[in-house]
């Protein structure tokens, strides 16, 4: 029997070849820090030649550049969520896979938000720059308010830090703290930041009894009610609480 015919393998065009050879360095340094790859790692990967690489790419800083951007994209498409259901629902949603993405591609983008990296650059500051605003900007989105006061828009760029940091730890010692417990942990978090920020905004705090009359006990909101009720059962502790509750003698 006569063997079948090898069909001949189709030359990819140039935006192919372009889209390849991003995919494969992105996988690249998803997997290892950008100073641990080199063109050479990029070329095998891709069954490509070395001054092939060069052809589309002046060096591997552009190709990590771009391989970042394309990263970034999909990261900031991540915060993308209906406006459907209880908010720390929709948030946990959101942190569950942003904690996927992260896990996906830890060593490259820990060595980025660390600083540390030698492949940092301004057009890699601004990719991540990029993230933390489409981030703000959805988290505003789902807040659905009118004029957002200076207080509630800081509260929201340091809760997308600490998620950042926290991320990076968890990276780095994943048997801490389960992932779940991770993710609940920085809504959480979120939501006690929404409320002490509608202490210090009173144009908030209508808004605040909304977003907490949509939520239900299974909810990571009603979780951390519950934690904090049997915080306050701590003998002491109201007490201590109602005393601070007295007006300022000065």
């Amino acid at each position: 029997m006569a063997s079948p015919k090898t069909q001949p393998r189709r030359r990819l065009s140039v935006d192919e070849r372009r889209e390849q050879l991003i995919a494969v360095a992105l996988e690249l340094f998803s997997a290892r820090p950008p100073e641990e790859v080199s063109i050479d790692d990029i070329a095998a990967a891709a069954g490509a030649s070395r001054p092939l690489v060069y052809h589309y790419f002046p060096g591997k800083q552009a190709i990590y550049e771009e391989s970042l951007r394309r990263a970034g994209q999909e990261l900031a498409g991540r915060f993308e969520e209906p406006l459907t259901g209880p908010l720390s629902e929709r948030l946990s949603r959101v942190m569950g896979r942003y904690l996927d993405f992260v896990a996906s591609h830890g060593p490259g983008f820990a060595a980025l938000l660390r600083g540390g990296s030698v492949a940092a650059s301004p057009g890699t500051n601004a990719v991540i720059d990029d993230v933390r605003q489409a981030a703000h900007d959805q988290i505003l989105h789902h807040l659905d308010l009118d004029d957002p006061g200076p207080q509630l828009r800081l509260a929201i760029r340091s809760w997308i830090a600490k998620a950042e940091i926290t991320s990076l730890a968890w990276l780095a010692d994943r048997q801490h703290e389960p992932r779940e417990r991770l993710q609940q942990h920085l809504v959480q978090d979120f939501v006690v930041a929404l409320v002490v920020t509608a202490a210090r905004e009173p144009g908030l705090a209508p808004r605040l009894a909304g977003y907490l009359a949509a939520e239900h006990p299974a909810t990571p909101t009603g979780a951390l009610v519950r934690e904090l009720a049997a915080l306050l059962a701590t003998p002491g502790l109201p007490e201590a609480l109602t005393a601070l509750t007295a007006p300022d003698p000065g």
